[in-house]
């Protein structure tokens, strides 16, 4: 039987957590088997998310008191310097938006990816806000989440030592425990308005549903590395398709290293922080690339094309630059670190090595109502309907 030390980090008072590294094998696997059986349970993770989450929207909404919203914002926008407000929670979330990203990078994968794509994205997005919309107005609307204070008044940080021993004090002297303080909000809302067995079947569909976040987050990375060494900017040995399963079996297995490593070791707070400054980097070079691609490439055909441009690029850009300064200073060094590697790998290696840039291959524009197997894959195309041919 596992004991403590086998269930958690080091920095969460354990030593290896066995069963996040379980939880990627299995994935990793899956992802070298095969798109269709990735997708196939993906699709039935995500039933049984949304199912539990459509539960506590109906179970909770019809409780909400309109006192438990006010004040509204109680923190205000925040302090970028310590993440405090709701400038820090929208930075401390943002991984979350990786999941739309492994859309496009899946675009070579899908049929009619020109007219697909944008649909799979722009309504994922609007099902996947409405979604959190609700849920927060039920959990907030039923029980309140009104931040933590110190004795004085100050409002503590979260995940701080400090509020961590607030949170004690108050559960000791034997009053109700604030949802700010729960490692498990939405049971505990349940658990509080008299629905506890249900409370414990979200928690369960939690528990069974989480690997779909580390497969859509895997899936993606894959299909980013495997282009990047079809065009030359990785070694040849990450584009090697697997016989059988005709999958990226070599940089999928790679990934799955680096992504057991990491899982087994560190906290799952941190690694999302660091997931965040990544991600809020790479949404930033996107826009600034679209804005790009609009003035080198004007004639360029764009069956989806980004509204109002240069009021939404520049919006995006400095949104995620206020939300980088909002991250610890731990997440915004391991992005400088992790930059200041893959600088020295493209001018070493990558650079001299791409296709694309070298100009010997030629990207061709795929007719939008022409399946992806109508042009043959070519080292340094990008993927069809990705943010990069978008612009």
């Amino acid at each position: 039987m596992a004991t403590p030390v086998l269930l958690a980090a080091a920095r969460d008072g354990g030593l290896i957590n066995l069963p996040a590294i379980f939880v990627v094998l299995c994935v990793t696997a899956l992802l070298i088997k095969g798109t269709t059986e990735s997708a196939m349970v993906n699709a039935a993770l995500v039933v049984v998310k949304l199912t539990a989450l459509t539960a506590f929207i109906i179970l909770t909404l019809p409780l909400i008191k309109g006192s438990n919203f006010h004040p509204f914002t109680p923190t205000g926008f925040g302090n970028l310097s310590s993440g405090t407000g709701y400038v820090g929670a929208a930075a401390s979330i943002f991984f979350a938006y990786v999941g739309f990203d492994a859309v496009s990078t899946a675009a070579e994968e899908t049929v009619n990816p020109q007219r697909n794509v944008p649909i799979g994205l722009i309504g994922s997005l609007l099902i996947c806000t409405l979604t959190y919309l609700l849920v927060a107005a039920g959990a907030t609307g039923t029980v309140g989440a009104q931040p933590v204070t110190s004795t004085s008044g100050a409002f503590l940080a979260p995940g701080s030592p400090e509020m961590a021993g607030r949170c004690a004090a108050i559960v000791s002297s034997g009053a109700v425990e604030p949802l700010v303080c729960s490692k498990h909000a939405l049971v505990h809302v349940l658990q509080t308005i008299g629905y506890p067995v249900v409370g414990y079947l979200v928690g369960l569909a939690a528990i069974i549903a989480l690997p779909s976040v580390v497969l859509m987050m895997m899936f993606g990375q894959t299909r980013v590395f495997f282009t990047m060494a079809r065009d030359g900017l990785l070694p040849a040995a990450f584009s090697r398709v697997h016989p059988t399963f005709k999958t990226p079996y070599f940089v999928t297995a790679v990934t799955g290293l680096f992504a057991l490593i990491f899982a087994g070791l560190l906290p799952v707070g941190s690694l999302a922080d660091y997931s965040n400054s990544g991600t809020l980097f790479a949404f930033a070079m996107v826009a600034i690339a679209v804005m790009v691609l609009r003035i080198k490439d004007p004639a360029r055909k764009r069956n989806f094309r980004t509204p109002v441009v240069w009021l939404v690029g520049p919006l995006a850009v400095i949104g995620c630059i206020v939300l980088y300064a909002a991250l610890d200073m731990a997440s915004k060094l391991v992005l400088v670190g992790w930059g200041a590697i893959g600088l020295v790998i493209y001018f070493a290696y990558s650079r001299s090595r791409s296709h694309v840039g070298r100009g010997t291959i030629e990207v061709p524009e795929l007719d939008a109502e022409a399946p992806p197997t109508a042009v043959p894959p070519m080292p340094g195309a990008p993927a069809p309907g990705s943010a990069a041919e978008r612009g």
